[in-house]
């Protein structure tokens, strides 16, 4: 038992050292098209199709251009040849100080982090919710209220269903993770859901009830 949480520990920290190093270099990629004044949008949809329409249909070129048997100048030179017609400057040029530092390994990562940094400069803030069993959509919605009100923010959920969670529910925002505590409050929304229903139905009884004394 003591093997498998010191091999969790240093998997989550190893982890969490990613998500750092990918968080800095989004923000550095947004930082930069802001004072080239490329609209953010833009330059987020090209990494989303660099993603989804380059690595997702070849992906020998992503393992190509993660390997660490290539030089970085040999990348660099991979990425000119194959998107300089198709990225804008100030994309291409990010990729290549990416694959300057040794760091192409971690693009999805950085892609990930680079769509969250984003959303929450439109005031979106990405939610992480694992639970042992999917939730309930009235419950998204109640806790999606929840969540505006402490983080002052819309909050954007992703969620995944994974039933080895203990206590039920694992919530992520950020660097802040929530413990099971929080099942407690979503058991109490569900049930005031729950009353204010039950008290609904119980008011239509009597409005009907009077109705038809009269």
């Amino acid at each position: 038992m003591q093997e498998q949480d010191a091999q969790f520990a240093a998997e989550f920290d190893a982890d969490v050292a990613v998500e750092k190093i990918a968080e800095m270099y989004a923000n550095a990629f947004l930082d930069a098209s802001v004072t080239q004044g490329e609209p953010l949008a833009e330059q987020v949809e090209q990494f989303d199709s660099l993603m989804e329409d380059v690595f997702a249909r070849h992906p020998t070129f992503e393992a190509i251009l993660a390997s660490a048997l290539i030089a970085s100048e040999e990348k660099q030179g991979i990425l000119d040849r194959t998107l300089k017609t198709q990225a804008s400057g100030t994309f291409l040029n990010f990729l290549k100080v990416v694959a300057k530092h040794g760091r192409l390994d971690i693009l999805r990562s950085i892609h990930r982090e680079t769509r969250n940094a984003y959303e929450k400069r439109l005031n979106r803030i990405p939610v992480k919710i694992t639970t042992a069993v999917p939730l309930e959509e009235q419950v998204i919605h109640s806790l999606s209220a929840r969540f505006r009100e402490i983080l002052g923010g819309d909050p954007m959920f992703q969620t995944t269903v994974d039933p080895d969670v203990i206590g039920g529910i694992i919530v992520r925002v950020g660097d802040t993770i929530y413990d099971a505590s929080l099942l407690t409050q979503l058991k109490n929304v569900r049930q005031q859901m729950i009353d204010r229903s039950a008290h609904e139905i119980q008011s239509r009884r009597n409005r009907f009830s009077n109705t038809e004394g009269n």
